[in-house]
């Protein structure tokens, strides 16, 4: 981008800095070369590089061009080396009569090269010297660069002569690209216009192909690390996928393989429309305003858009709040929407080279376009596709036969991606971008037609590769149009921790992981799942949900309402009957609940299962059900679905299938508990009769109904082996790989503040709580069964990490040692959390269980949260039954069953305000320890 003088007018007077500079060396006959004169030199370069990059800035906050403050910056960064070189030239190392050999040419390479600089980028420089190095020639160097390094700026460099910028170039392809820009800045320019002339002569002459790879190649390794996706919502501007990288890459292929030196020769040379060359610069101007900014805002070459700073950013580049969508995630979807740009110029681009060369059968796009060019003409001609008239497949490749394809039958923009669905077919870019051209023919009456849509329900539903051809699909725009309230999420993100994803690419990710569990291809994860998906009785209704469950985000309303309410809309469309429509609307309304109520719920709480069940209604739909809620999560990101979740849904579902299976395998709570006893009996053979009778009398009713048999055992010889070893406490740690979790159990004296310590343990040493059951034996001992996130793989090294938490929880109890101070491995996300606002609330509720009184309490997660909630809950004389803790991103809900001391509910009024008051307080960090406080606080305000 060639930039004028009003553009860069105020900036840098670099003649007068040089008139400065030499009037400080007036005192030495103009020898500057003493350290007194280059401290003021350095000093004097400090304060005109600081004026002009804070001008750059206001210029930047002023017009907000991206493009324009990156080439102000190069700009500044040019005149000041300019500047530098002079200053040595003519003060520092004087030569009266140089020699042939006594000469050099600085060139800017890398990014510094296309004339653009980011406020925190590296100075990459090329030193072009002659045949032969001198030492004048390294001293000019050193100067320069020293007095860069000191003025503050990372300088990468190097310095060869032609001959080696040659050899050089042949076999390292990161040399190569760096010479490719090579831009030259000051001193003797035929030096380096030699350069540029034999680089492209005996190094870019004929090897594009070998170049075209290697750039490809680097840009897909590249996006592992960064992640596959360009819809990750802390996206890394420059190297992640659709960012400054990928523009960049597709202008040095274009640079290399067309000869081009700007990219507005690539419209003469029929690679890009007008058009397409307007969407580059945008792209390019959008993601340079943002880079910029985020540096300026940083302090630093800052290159993730994290969460800490995406609001600020949204602010600097004006954008506002509208309805249901906050200012941050407003700029976020015109980030993701570019994002989504820079992938379209990708394809077109390499669709222009691939004009010259044919595609090997089943190419993987770009990732195969070296094994393309180098296999040359493919041998099979273009076959008629079977069913699907206009459209032919060469090499794996589906075609069109005439660019009226879609104009003669709109129909054919779904057909298309139904045939390449169902054979497995690629498509060509030349295909996909008649599609995007197409677009407009997608409107109301395609969107009425009844086999536009019985062939979108047929993509939707697919056994292939659903996940695939919609994602095809979006990315050239017909899903967005063929479903315009799809087109309503597209690149929509969500400001939270939680998702990882924008939202159309969840919902698209979600389809993928419906059709991995249905193929059995979701290994262990979710074995329930995988086993009920095969007794659907209409799979269809679960595909249709799944597209649709997130449809209304960003709406002012609840999601799941609203979604249900656009179901009823667009199900009849495609070609759904009423009772699959209300099935569809159902689960859309109720697609958190299962998740909601396995998490934050107690399980073993008859209540619990029979609202569910009520609420459920039918086996059928608590199978849907089930397997909708484990994709969904499975689709929110990588590591958010774990084996304990998982054991909690499946527990929920077995819990709430009698009730819905016509009853006959319901039985009394007087029958589950004889029965939950014979069975532990028989496992105790081993211990004499009279043991045997005792402990089976030693627990109350509850614990028998909510603790499968398998933990039965192991807690009877836990309290058996205390017993005669006559021990108070006793603690047992079992790892359970395929939940996620290890189980801990402490065996203790009754005592209001044990979970207080527990939890206060497990904070002090990095443990993160997932979910606690508390039981009280006859006898007054505790019982508690504590499940902590597991953190190492091997189960023998995590036994030993459970023991030393409770060997902490010995000590405390016996008063032998205070809690240290907690070592939390939460603190990498307190920056990021500071960017987050989320509403502390309190629920006292006495409606959702017959024994207990349910206190819900959500905000803002920390460390230590936990611990200061049941200190606050301890000094409130209330017992718990259990605890769920359950986080989502930045936000926690922790549910705890409680009741007062005498095992009532808390069915006072005043009581519960000062349950919820101090509870608060507690979410805030304030952990009032004097059970009297609250209600003299709350006399005080009557009082008033």
């Amino acid at each position: 981008m060639k930039l004028s003088q009003e553009d860069l007018a105020g900036l840098i007077d670099a003649d007068d800095l040089r008139h400065r500079l030499t009037a400080l060396t007036a005192g030495n006959d103009g020898d500057g070369s003493d350290m007194k004169t280059r401290s003021a030199v350095l000093s004097m370069l400090k304060k005109v590089v600081k004026e002009a990059r804070g001008k750059a800035q206001e210029m930047l906050d002023e017009d907000g061009g991206g493009l324009l403050c990156a080439g102000r910056l190069s700009y500044i960064q040019d005149e000041l080396i300019r500047v530098i070189y002079d200053f040595a030239l003519h003060h520092v190392y004087r030569i009266k009569n140089p020699s042939a050999a006594e000469r050099m040419s600085v060139a800017a390479v890398g990014g510094y090269g296309r004339g653009t600089l980011a406020p925190g980028s590296d100075i990459d420089l090329l030193f072009v010297l002659p045949y032969k190095q001198t030492p004048w020639g390294e001293q000019v160097v050193e100067y320069i660069l020293y007095m860069l390094w000191d003025l503050g700026f990372k300088v990468g460099h190097a310095t060869r002569n032609i001959d080696e910028c040659i050899r050089l170039s042949k076999s390292d392809m990161t040399i190569r690209t760096a010479i490719l820009e090579a831009r030259f800045i000051w001193g003797d320019e035929a030096l380096f216009e030699e350069l540029v002339e034999r680089f492209d002569k005996e190094v870019v002459e004929s090897t594009s192909s070998e170049f075209i790879a290697a750039k490809l190649q680097e840009r897909d390794d590249r996006h592992k690390r960064q992640g596959a996706s360009r819809y990750l919502v802390e996206p890394n501007i420059k190297e992640g996928k659709g960012g400054l990288r990928d523009l960049n890459t597709l202008f040095w292929i274009a640079k290399y393989h067309y000869r081009v030196k700007r990219q507005s020769e690539l419209v003469k040379k029929g690679v890009l429309t007008r058009s397409e060359y307007t969407r580059f610069k945008k792209s390019d101007d959008f993601l340079w305003a943002v880079r910029c900014h985020l540096h300026f805002l940083t302090g630093r070459p800052e290159e993730r858009l994290s969460f800490d700073v995406q609001r600020e950013i949204a602010i600097r580049l004006g954008y506002t709040q509208h309805p249901g969508m906050k200012d941050v995630e407003r700029f976020m979807k015109h980030y993701f929407l570019v994002a989504k740009d820079v992938g379209d110029l990708t394809r077109i681009i390499c669709a222009a080279l691939e004009e010259e060369h044919v595609k090997e059968p089943r190419g993987k796009g770009l990732t195969g376009m070296m094994r393309r060019l180098r296999a040359g003409r493919g041998s099979s001609a273009a076959k008629p596709v079977e069913g699907a008239a206009g459209f032919v497949v060469e090499n794996n490749r589906l075609n069109a036969v005439s660019d009226t394809v879609f104009e003669t039958d709109p129909t054919n923009l779904l057909r298309v991606f139904q045939v390449a669905d169902k054979h497995d077919y690629n498509m060509h870019p030349h295909l996909t971008r008649l599609i995007r051209h197409s677009l407009k023919l997608v409107d109301a009456s395609l969107r009425a037609d009844p086999e536009a849509n019985r062939l979108f329900l047929s993509i939707l539903t697919s056994r292939h590769a659903p996940e695939k051809t919609l994602r095809k699909m979006n990315e050239t725009g017909v899903l967005g149009r063929f479903v315009p309230e799809f087109g309503k999420v597209v690149a929509m993100m969500q400001f939270n921790m939680y998702h990882h994803y924008t939202v159309d690419e969840h919902l698209i990710r979600s389809i993928g992981v419906l059709a991995d569990i249905e193929r059995g291809n979701s290994g262990d994860d979710h074995p329930l799942a995988t086993d009920l998906i095969l007794t659907l009785q209409n799979r269809k209704v679960l595909f249709v949900a799944m597209f649709l469950h997130d449809i209304a985000k960003g709406r002012p309303e609840d999601h799941s309402i609203a979604g249900a309410r656009v179901a009823r809309k667009l199900c009849p469309r495609f070609g759904l009957n009423d009772a699959e429509t209300e099935t569809v609307a159902w689960l859309i309304e109720r697609h958190l609940d299962m998740s909601t109520i396995a998490q934050s719920r107690d399980l073993s709480d008859r209540k619990t299962i029979t609202d569910f069940a009520n609420t459920v209604q039918s086996l059928e739909r608590l199978k849907l059900l089930l397997i909708l809620t484990v994709a969904d999560i499975r689709a929110v990101g990588p590591g958010v679905f774990n084996g304990w979740k998982g054991q909690l849904l499946r527990t929920l579902y077995y819990a709430t299938e009698p009730h819905l299976s016509g009853g006959h395998t319901k039985m009394s709570h007087r029958q589950t508990i004889d029965k939950a006893k014979e069975e532990l009996a028989s496992h105790l053979g081993h211990w004499s009769a009279k043991d045997r009778n005792a402990y089976l009398n030693r627990h109350y009713p509850a614990y028998w109904l909510r603790t499968e048999p398998e933990r039965l055992v192991s807690h009877a010889e836990l309290l058996h082996k205390a017993d005669r070893e006559k021990k108070q406490l006793a603690f047992q740690v079992i790892p359970r790989a395929f939940e996620g979790v290890t189980e801990l159990t402490i065996k203790a004296p009754d005592h209001p503040r044990l979970l207080s310590i527990i939890a206060g343990a497990c904070y002090a040493t990095g443990a993160n709580i997932v979910d606690a059951q508390i039981d009280t034996t006859t006898d007054g001992y505790a019982l508690d069964t504590i499940f902590i996130g597991r953190e190492l793989p091997d189960d023998e090294d995590e036994k030993r990490r459970g023991e030393r938490i409770t060997a902490l929880i010995e000590t405390t109890l016996r008063g032998e040692e205070r809690l240290p101070e907690p070592v939390s491995k939460k603190t990498g996300v307190k920056g990021r959390m500071k960017a987050f606002k989320v509403a502390s609330e309190v629920l006292v509720n006495n409606a959702l269980s017959d024994d207990y009184t349910v206190l819900e309490i959500s905000g803002l997660d920390r460390p230590g949260l936990l611990y200061d909630l049941t200190r606050s809950i301890a000094t409130l004389n209330l017992n718990i039954g259990s605890a769920h803790i359950s986080t989502f991103g930045e936000k926690v809900v922790d549910v705890f069953y409680v009741t007062d001391l005498t095992g009532q509910k808390i069915a006072n009024i005043g009581r519960q305000e000062i349950i919820r008051e101090r509870l608060a307080d507690a979410v805030e960090g304030h952990v009032e320890l004097d059970p009297a406080a609250p209600v003299a606080r709350k006399v005080q305000r009557q009082a008033s």
